[in-house]
């Protein structure tokens, strides 16, 4: 991953907490047909330095998955920064550009493919916690135990679990840091003014301002 040194992460800790973040995941192999992917949620299990989760059994990449090297990769945050958000841009004659800030996450390792039932059930909850959890519309959070068991064993029947041992992890915050201070927060005002705004993004980037050293 190409990341400028004020861009790097270099925290395990906070590269997880990106990985975390990010909820949905790209996981990346080859086969024999070349590159295969497919887009997961994943369980991020920091004790066993492993990312668990599951495929439908009749997506195919699971099948020549098991023992290979994968590459997941993820993005917590990310949006298009326009220049004339820059107090700078006067300043400097107009010699600014758009960009983008993101933050992503690469994670290498070797997966594992599970079948187990008693496994798939205990991933199926910790996804459905995870996620019910983090709801805000007032509505009760669901579970897995809401349903009939004899359902959800059927419906563990469709899946096939997965887990990947993170055996290196890269991570970038890429948040305008090349940028002075007023330009930062020039960019956090024109963020939060924008449809859809990146709310992480404003956070993590109005947090770095607050912590900025005196000059």
């Amino acid at each position: 991953m190409y990341a400028r040194p004020t861009d790097r992460v270099e925290n395990p800790a906070a590269a997880l907490e990106i990985l975390e973040a990010a909820r949905l995941v790209h996981l990346v192999s080859t086969g024999k047909s070349g590159f295969e992917a497919t887009s997961v949620p994943v369980i991020v299990d920091a004790e066993s330095s492993l990312l668990i989760g599951h495929f439908a059994r009749a997506n195919p990449h699971w099948q020549a998955l098991d023992g290979q090297p994968v590459i997941i990769i993820a993005a917590a945050s990310d949006s298009y920064v326009s220049p004339s958000w820059y107090p700078s841009k006067q300043a400097n004659g107009g010699r600014v550009v758009p960009t983008w800030n993101y933050e992503a996450v690469h994670v290498h390792g070797t997966a594992q493919v599970h079948h187990d039932p008693e496994w798939l059930a205990d991933v199926v909850t910790r996804l459905t916690d995870r996620h019910e959890s983090l709801r805000t519309d007032g509505a009760d959070r669901w579970a897995v135990s809401d349903a009939p068991s004899d359902f959800i064993d059927q419906q563990l029947k469709g899946i096939v679990g997965f887990s990947v041992s993170i055996e290196r992890i890269e991570a970038k915050q890429k948040l305008s840091a090349n940028r002075d201070e007023q330009d930062q927060a020039g960019v956090v005002a024109g963020l939060s003014k924008t449809h859809g705004a990146p709310t992480r993004m404003i956070d993590t980037m109005s947090r770095a301002l607050e912590t900025e050293p005196e000059r």
